[in-house]
């Protein structure tokens, strides 16, 4: 497309792939469809993107220029490998996807056939509507590319309205133990407070934790990272 905007299709309807979508259309660019089997997904992409084609995947990549794969982790590598196996990327198409700890390495098949390989993933817990894209303004989102094109994907995620960070290729593992501890364990003890505070009969446990949980947090951030004993 001119000046530098893009068809972007998106596979998966799930919380992240709408809302990276919506966030880059707002920046200009042109989705030019949406493919999921999931009908309830389909559905609540539809509220973030209103007005969504649904299409096939062959469909989806022969029409885009950029093609965002948003698909758990686990399901990536079939994915790529298969669309490779019946010949479905495309020479200088740019393949992206959303997993936190896969590098570039997973998009080979892609790449073998002449497309462009792209690894981001906004550090953030997507609830799949619209006030994602205020928290995207607020977040970063780990990059990894090669080098000639790795503006190209920094560029991505400004125009998303996150602040890119770059993570090499054999550090991506790392980055997502360190999202993973970030996110999991703070949530499961927040809601053991919750629950603590319900059973003693607390009207709003969570007028009491929240400020408790942002000022916790705040002091973890401003400390040092080492440990003094």
């Amino acid at each position: 497309m001119r000046d530098g905007r893009l068809g972007i299709g998106i596979i998966g309807a799930g919380r992240v792939g709408p809302v990276l979508g919506a966030a880059l259309a707002g920046a200009g660019h042109a989705i030019t469809g949406i493919a999921s089997s999931s009908p309830e997904n389909l559905e609540r992409a539809d509220a973030v993107l209103p007005g969504v084609v649904p299409l096939a995947i062959p469909d989806l990549i022969e029409r885009s220029e950029l093609v965002m794969l948003a698909v758990p982790e686990d399901q990536l590598e079939q994915l790529v490998a298969g669309l490779a196996a019946v010949g479905a990327w495309q020479a200088g198409q740019l393949v992206m996807h959303t997993a936190p700890g896969l590098g570039t390495g997973v998009l080979a098949p892609a790449m073998a056939a002449g497309a462009i390989p792209l690894a981001i993933h906004p550090a953030m817990v997507f609830t799949g509507t619209s006030l994602d894209l205020v928290r995207l303004r607020e977040s970063t989102a780990a990059v990894t590319a090669p080098n000639p094109v790795l503006p190209i994907a920094q560029a991505l995620v400004v125009e998303m309205g996150a602040e890119p960070v770059v993570i090499a290729e054999e550090d991506r593992a790392a980055y997502a133990e360190a999202v993973a501890i970030a996110t999991s364990f703070p949530a499961s003890i927040v809601r053991q407070a919750l629950q603590v505070l319900e059973g003693i009969g607390v009207e709003s446990p969570s007028a009491v934790v929240s400020p408790l949980v942002r000022s916790s947090v705040e002091n973890a951030l401003s400390s040092p990272t080492s440990i003094e004993l």
